[in-house]
């Protein structure tokens, strides 16, 4: 007689703090498995009060009621399958990131993470205790090791797992997006397979959260690290997998591999799933944007259509005397071709009134960045009026490159909630405007086709802040800037290693220069979705006051 086991994979997006919204999805979750008729359905890391939860999980009245929820939804299991749920443990003095196991009405047991990452984005050691390495659990004729994220990452608790008896590894993640990270993920854990010669099932979560978004992704491996099945990325899904024992060795019947797409529409993805969440998960439901007729505010225009659809999504032109037809021509006919609200608000009465307020100290001074800076600090109070008014979210609207250098003016184009683009080189940004209008995917509640204008793509960037202003005016061409910012903030080359690839040292140092004095605006500036592994917040922590600079 051929022995199965099905486990049920919910790849799922829960909320911060929300422990009963959570709990429901367990349920609802449960439902699902338990008509399927699975053995265990299996929840990712520290899914009961959503990932991750920072400084929150040092709340005991949090981490009280999370416990406690446990023990009701450990009731469901009496005439069902079991549950494998991440939530925190306290046992004694300690607090532990833990997966419960909860079966025959009553929690089994509790496995503790072992190995807590503090690196990037990670900062688990200051949260929680390092837990022992933990046994495997037996549910039904399967006897499970479920290594903890991080510990996955590493040969030791798997090994220690298998060795004491593990039949199959389900790793619980809370693994959020960067780029291209699903070929490392699976790269780790056909390392974890072949050591151990057991299949893997690799659970991840879905949903953004804060600069986070995760992309799911989940997979199951076969021995010698086969894909038996590919869950896709950033969408919700139960996927029920089915394990039978064959001469003593477990196999996964082979499922759906669904094949991810490539890193430009997956970074967009993340920009729209990652501004949709922030806007759900804070209470919000609709925009307000400034709409320079520039590419950058185009995208964000986009990327917003796309998220939460066109009419929630408010675009506001803010001309001054330096704003030319073509960007006045341009931001109308973007905000036409998205179907969003558009309006004409000028600055010049009140620029006018507050220059003519400063005009007795400012006295005969000549106009320099101050009187720019006005611009878009009245720009920037307009756009937070109408936030206010109409309870509308104020999306910011500044690439990568210029968050890096300070190309932005605080209290100015700065002010908002949130911004979508704030991991995005410029260069970047053009590619991916062209991909947009190149694509349409059913997850776009934005139209179809052309909808930023081939017109806003070509024109050279500038703020338009002074006659015939052009940003490679201020800034080395973005191609060479882009390239200098990757070096020094992505992959902390020296000075020296970028004039050894033939970029000049006086711009090289000048660019460093510009990105460490900037410190002080990106510490107040608002959080946007993390593409790479060098985002700026928490991947990049650098000190405002800083003598540092690069003598190579």
């Amino acid at each position: 007689m051929t022995e199965t086991f099905r486990l049920s994979m919910a790849q799922l997006n829960p909320t911060v703090g929300a422990i009963a919204a959570n709990a429901e999805k367990v349920r609802t979750a449960y439902g699902v498995a338990k008509a399927a008729k699975a053995d265990m359905i299996a929840f990712p890391e520290l899914f009961l009060i959503g990932y991750q939860p920072q400084d929150l999980v040092m709340k005991p009245i949090l981490v009280n009621t999370a416990m406690a929820m446990m023990e009701e939804l450990a009731a469901l299991t009496l005439d069902g399958p079991a549950i494998g749920l991440g939530a925190p443990y306290a046992y004694g003095d300690a607090l532990y990131n833990g997966y419960w196991i909860l079966a025959e009405g009553r929690v089994k047991q509790v496995l503790r993470k072992h190995h807590l990452p503090n690196f990037n984005v990670f900062d688990e050691k200051r949260l929680f205790a390092e837990g022992p390495i933990e046994g495997p659990y037996a549910i039904n004729l399967l006897r499970i090791g479920s290594p903890i994220c991080e510990d996955a990452w590493h040969e030791d608790v798997a090994e220690a797992q298998v060795e004491s008896g593990a039949q199959i590894l389900l790793v619980p993640n809370g693994s959020p997006y960067f780029r291209n990270k699903f070929d490392v993920r699976l790269t780790h854990m056909v390392s974890r397979v072949t050591e151990n010669d057991v299949p893997l099932v690799y659970l991840n979560m879905v949903g953004g959260q804060d600069d986070q978004v995760f992309d799911g992704g989940s997979f199951v491996l076969n021995r010698h690290g086969r894909p038996a099945h590919i869950l896709p990325v950033f969408d919700e899904c139960i996927r029920h997998v089915d394990f039978t024992l064959t001469e003593g060795q477990w196999t996964a019947e082979e499922g759906e591999i669904v094949h991810h797409p490539d890193a430009w529409e997956q970074d967009y993805r993340v920009m729209v799933e990652g501004l949709r969440d922030y806007l759900g998960k804070t209470g919000f439901n609709k925009v307000v944007l400034g709409l320079s007729g520039g590419i950058d505010s185009a995208i964000v225009a986009t990327i917003a259509t796309d998220a939460i659809g066109a009419e929630n999504v408010h675009c506001v032109m803010l001309p001054s005397e330096y704003t030319s037809q073509g960007s006045l021509d341009d931001a109308k006919d973007i905000a036409t071709r998205l179907g969003c609200r558009y309006d004409f608000v000028p600055i010049k009465a009140g620029r006018d009134a507050i220059t003519d307020t400063l005009a007795p100290i400012f006295g005969d001074l000549p106009f320099d960045t101050t009187e720019e800076n006005i611009q878009s600090r009245l720009r920037g109070l307009l756009l937070m009026a109408m936030s206010n008014k109409f309870g509308s979210m104020l999306l910011t609207t500044g690439n990568k490159s210029e968050v890096a250098v300070g190309y932005c003016t605080i209290y100015g184009d700065m002010n908002g909630g949130y911004n979508p683009i704030k991991d995005l080189y410029k260069t970047r940004v053009f590619e991916q405007c062209r991909w947009r209008n190149a694509t349409h995917r059913p997850w776009m509640k934005g139209p179809e086709g052309e909808v930023i204008p081939v017109a806003i793509i070509d024109k050279p960037p500038s703020a338009e802040l002074r006659p015939d202003q052009r940003d490679d005016d201020s800034l080395p061409p973005y191609e060479v800037l882009d390239a200098i910012l990757e070096g020094l903030v992505d992959h902390e080359e020296s000075v020296a290693d970028l004039v050894a690839k033939g970029f000049d040292r006086a711009t090289v140092k000048r660019v460093e220069h510009l990105l460490y004095i900037s410190e002080y605006k990106r510490f107040q500036s608002a959080p946007g979705p993390r593409l790479t592994l060098k985002a700026f917040w928490l991947d990049r922590r650098y000190p405002i006051a800083n003598g540092w600079r690069d003598p190579s």
